[in-house]
């Protein structure tokens, strides 16, 4: 468990409100699709924002909110405080956090290329433990045959569903979702 302070930034996006925690080493925690700030800090278990600094705030703050104005940007080059997790668990993250915007793989094809075959169950289960979706791009992990698989973010597969969409297809937020949208935000 992380025994640095907490920093926290709750900001609002195209695609409802967004809230990252974390320490002066980067990002612990995220949550994103909410209705309010409020929603936020209650899914972060936290009772106020801390308007503390650090250096990687500003700069994720800035990519979370054009990827999610639907701008294709590399999400991996935010820093990450992660508790340390089993070989299997910190191989599994590495691999998903490197599948490009657009590309998706299946559990099982992650569960390969981290030299698991067989283990895409056990892959289900580090995605569904992923404190930092976006970051740890588990929406891009999907069940055989196409299949969706889970998503515990907020508005689960329909959010899952949204993220895959926007990316695969090069859909304008404006034009194209914004019907879809209203599920996310009111």
């Amino acid at each position: 468990m992380n025994t640095l302070p907490l920093i926290t930034r709750i900001f609002e996006t195209p695609m409802g409100w967004c809230g990252m925690a974390g320490t002066s080493r980067g990002v612990c925690r995220l949550t994103f699709g909410h209705r309010s700030g409020e929603e936020v800090l209650a899914d972060l278990g936290m009772k106020k924002r801390d308007s503390a600094e650090t250096l990687w705030a500003h700069p994720a703050q800035r990519l979370l909110t054009d990827y999610l104005s639907h701008q294709p940007v590399d999400l991996s080059v935010i820093p990450l405080d992660l508790p340390p997790g089993t070989a299997f668990q910190e191989r599994i993250r590495a691999i998903v956090r490197e599948i490009p915007y657009g590309k998706t793989l299946s559990y099982g094809e992650v569960a390969i290329e981290a030299g698991y075959p067989g283990a895409a169950r056990a892959v289900g289960t580090v995605m569904s433990t992923n404190p930092i979706p976006l970051l740890i791009p588990c929406h891009r992990v999907m069940g055989a045959h196409g299949k969706l698989g889970g998503y515990s973010a907020p508005q689960g597969l329909a959010m899952k569903r949204l993220l895959l969409d926007m990316e695969h297809d090069g859909l304008s937020i404006d034009r194209a979702v914004s019907s879809q949208l209203s599920l996310f935000v009111v």
